[in-house]
């Protein structure tokens, strides 16, 4: 267990530098990195199998202030009860996962504006971390109305008019998360960090 959850106070605060570091650049080449880094159809249909690491860490704009101290808490405190590079491996693991699930949804289509849509942010890997961060607490009828009214907000936008592939990625991150965090209730039986 970490003490004090650096790498998510790091991480949170890069991904706001770097998205306020953006607003300064020429709109030209903001919106050249931007699509660089972006896990579009065309990225991934191309090879660009990077971008499953780099739109991890950008952001079209500055994050929300709201949305922001929501991801330190939820990084911070799976940190905290499970370690860095637990965290960093749900997170990656999440984001990539849901990302390629998305991808092999969309691959077929012809709308250039979804093969060429900006496809970049914190969002899936947070999903997935929030869905394992399940395991922490206690089990039986919390930890399952946990489960599932997660997955029910996450639904919701999924079958309303009007959604988007993101939706669709942020229910896919978050049942991936809940996936993990069954394999840590299997795995670790009931000794396992519960919060507090």
């Amino acid at each position: 267990m970490n003490p004090i959850p650096l790498g998510a106070a790091v991480y949170a605060g890069g991904v706001q530098l770097g998205a306020h570091a953006l607003e300064r650049m020429a709109a030209a080449e903001r919106e050249q990195l931007l699509r660089s880094c972006s896990t579009n159809v065309d990225n991934l249909a191309a090879g660009r199998w990077e971008t499953l690491l780099t739109s991890a860490f950008v952001v079209e704009e500055p994050m929300p202030l709201p949305y922001a101290l929501l991801l330190v808490a939820v990084l911070g405190y799976a940190e905290y009860a499970y370690g860095a590079w637990w965290t960093a491996a749900v997170f990656l693991f999440g984001h990539a996962a849901a990302t390629l699930l998305v991808y092999g949804a969309l691959r077929g289509t012809a709308d250039p504006r979804i093969r060429r849509a900006l496809d970049v942010g914190t969002s899936y890997g947070f999903n997935a971390v929030l869905g394992a961060l399940t395991s922490a607490l206690p089990r039986g009828a919390v930890r399952t109305a946990a489960r599932a009214g997660l997955l029910a907000l996450a639904a919701t936008p999924v079958i309303k008019r009007g959604r988007t592939f993101t939706d669709a990625g942020h229910l896919a991150a978050l049942g991936i998360g809940i996936g993990v965090s069954l394999a840590v209730d299997c795995l670790s039986g009931p000794n396992h960090q519960k919060i507090i």
